[in-house]
């Protein structure tokens, strides 16, 4: 099925004003999803997926169009249009720490299975994803949390092995300019530096950042590679991304189209986890090619970066709340219950 991929006016929103109380039309206004990431992303994948399912069990009714990254301005840009109903669906991760506190919960490193399925399934457990504190901490921004979607783990690039928290030592390492991620890095003794996205590889190749954090298919599409030697892995992480209604459009959907996208986001948590496997193991490969070096970090060396990172978890607490802990504990818990029913080994966490 044919995506159409164009531009939209931001000024060109929903006419919600129309509506009052009564439930939102499927027609005339197709659903527009906005991306955080490229066109064959790992995003752009999975809202094609999406869109799909949605015109599906629509049996047509309803048409979806998806943007690209830049197509609708900048990152804060989508956020702002999905908040204002002006967009409907859309993606959102690192920076969405500044509009959600409450989602920097997700770029805490060391909190998370080392069996990516068990994290796909952990991260959309209905206990924990459809949990009042998680749901309330984003509607409360007029967003409508939906899925949680792991695009693979984060990996470091650098043009010097990094094994241990003292070879970060005088590196400036590249972050959204989130403070969660700032003050992970520092208890690591690099220097974090926040830089836009899309300036991230002339800063690279002009050596005012010496390395980036990337999952592997994000270091291939934006090349990278080019202009680094190293590809180390410590599986501290994964690059987890908010899909997200506006909540305006959601709570003036019908019952029906409601349970329509939870039941689509459900559906798609396993093919999701694959489906990004796939890509990210297609990524490496290429790459390799190219004569980069791939770093995997032993136990012992990622112990030594776990050790570091576990006050920051205090910095999340003092920073979102009450609720932020709360949520740290249920995340927790529930990827504890997704290894046990999986039979994976227990993280030290």
């Amino acid at each position: 099925m044919k995506r159409r991929l164009g531009t939209v006016a931001v000024g060109a929103a929903l006419v919600l004003a129309a509506c009052g109380d009564e439930p939102l039309e499927d027609a005339p206004h197709p659903w527009r999803i906005a991306l955080e990431e490229i066109e064959g992303s790992i995003q752009h994948v999975y809202a094609r997926r999406f869109a799909e399912e949605i015109e599906a069990r629509s049996e047509g009714r309803i048409q979806v169009d998806i943007y690209p990254y830049g197509a609708l301005g900048q990152i804060e840009d989508i956020y702002e249009q999905l908040q204002d109903g002006a967009i409907h669906l859309a993606f959102g991760s690192g920076l969405l720490g500044n509009t959600v506190p409450e989602s920097q919960l997700f770029s805490l490193h060391f909190v998370l299975s080392d069996d990516e399925q068990v994290n796909a399934r952990a991260l959309n457990n209905p206990e924990f994803l459809w949990s009042e504190p998680l749901q309330e901490a984003y509607r409360e921004r007029d967003l409508q949390l939906l899925a949680l979607v792991p695009e693979g783990w984060q990996v470091w690039s650098a043009n010097r092995p990094i094994l241990t928290p003292g070879d970060f030592r005088g590196t400036q390492i590249r972050v959204m300019d989130n403070r969660l991620l700032r003050e992970t890095y520092r208890s690591y003794d690099a220097d974090p530096t926040p830089m836009e996205y899309g300036e991230l590889y002339s800063g690279l190749q002009l050596g005012l950042v010496d390395a980036a954090e990337q999952p592997y298919f994000a270091h291939y599409e934006m090349r990278f590679y080019e202009v680094q030697d190293y590809l180390i892995s410590a599986r501290h992480a994964q690059f987890i991304a908010s899909f997200m209604a506006s909540r305006v459009f959601y709570d003036h959907l019908p019952e029906e189209k409601r349970v329509m996208l939870r039941e689509i986001a459900e559906d798609l948590v396993e093919w999701a986890h694959r489906s990004q496997q796939e890509i990210n193991r297609e990524r490496l490969e290429a790459m390799l090619q190219t004569g980069i070096v791939q770093l995997e970090l032993t136990e012992e060396e990622r112990w030594e970066f776990r050790e570091r990172s576990l006050p920051v978890r205090a910095v999340f607490a003092s920073e979102v709340g009450e609720r932020g802990e709360r949520l740290l504990e249920q995340l927790l818990d529930s990827v504890s219950r997704a290894e046990a029913a999986t039979q994976a080994p227990p993280r030290r966490r």
